[in-house]
């Protein structure tokens, strides 16, 4: 992995990326997955922006290794995050629903990387197009915010591959070293896990959460609010009920049904405050081979051993 463009992109060991999670990956599972040899990242999506001032304050005195933030642009405090996360040192950017294009030459101009993520290769040539550094091509199996064109991670990542030649991160169903092997035999540089780091020992999951998630068979997700903003979810009684009202209602008064269910601040209670029944649970359908809560260097050295072994038993016919 020596010559891997991620490596030398982001200064890593390990082409491991975490995920930015929402009210999961705070400046403790950034600075674990940093220390451990991949890239950690703040996920600012939940975060006002003098709290994810002192999660890099945070994350600075926890680790020497370089850290990311992740910023989705919808919000409209991206702005107010992207000066806070300049001004403080950082220099990786990962930046999700919106245009890239509005912030690239502002970071580059400050030393920073983009890496934007997309769900199709008609998005990831509009990136490489605009100068940004590198996209994480995110398959349809991820957990959380999702894409509309429900691409498969399998077929998303050879598309983009042959669409672009900036650096590649594959997302979407990678938990374990045999999807890290899978994932660069397919033309990916680097894979980025979210529900994997979710399920360790530093991530901010409330155990409740945790335990749910090791309790899943393989029919415990499910995609919503694709007239919103498509999210993959645990089943439980508030994606039933989101269920329910894209079954029996449509156009605006479906988007003011879910915008109101949100409104109650569901995200925080399920995923940090962890109710399980009434909260809104962001999780992958790779959840179903999740069997332990590792610490982030347990899970590291796992992942980088079921890879080698991998490689070393592929034959060729």
């Amino acid at each position: 992995m020596q010559n891997n463009n991620i490596l030398k992109l982001l200064s890593i060991k390990y082409p491991i990326i975490q995920g930015g999670m929402v009210w999961v990956s705070g400046s403790r599972l950034a600075a674990a997955v940093s220390n451990a040899g991949g890239l950690g990242i703040i996920g600012a999506g939940s975060m006002k922006p003098e709290l994810l001032l002192q999660h890099i304050k945070k994350a600075q005195d926890l680790t020497t290794k370089p850290i990311g933030i992740n910023i989705p642009l919808l919000y409209e405090k991206s702005d107010e995050q992207i000066k806070i996360a300049i001004d403080n040192g950082i220099k990786i950017f990962f930046t999700s629903a919106g245009n890239p294009k509005l912030y690239t030459n502002l970071i580059h101009d400050h030393g920073g990387k983009v890496i934007h993520v997309i769900s199709t290769p008609e998005q990831a040539i509009k990136c490489e197009n605009i100068g940004v550094d590198a996209v994480v091509a995110e398959g349809f199996e991820a957990g959380g915010h999702n894409g509309r064109d429900e691409i498969t991670s399998m077929v998303l990542v050879p598309l983009v591959r042959m669409a672009v030649k900036i650096p590649l991160i594959a997302a979407g169903g990678i938990a374990t070293g045999a999807g890290l092997a899978a994932a660069l035999s397919l033309g990916a540089d680097a894979i980025q896990m979210g529900t994997r780091f979710l399920m360790t020992q530093e991530s901010s999951a409330h155990q409740n959460f945790k335990n749910l998630i090791l309790d899943q068979k393989n029919d415990f997700t499910r995609l919503l609010m694709k007239s919103h903003i498509p999210v993959r979810l645990l089943k439980n009684k508030f994606s039933d009920e989101i269920y329910k009202l894209e079954q029996t209602t449509n156009g605006e008064e479906l988007k003011n049904s879910i915008k109101t269910h949100l409104a109650t601040g569901r995200a925080k209670n399920g995923m940090l405050n962890g109710d399980i029944i009434e909260g809104e649970l962001e999780a992958g359908q790779i959840s179903s081979l999740i069997t332990d809560l590792p610490t982030c260097q347990e899970l590291m050295t796992q992942i980088i051993s079921e890879y080698n072994q991998v490689i070393k038993n592929l034959h060729i016919f």
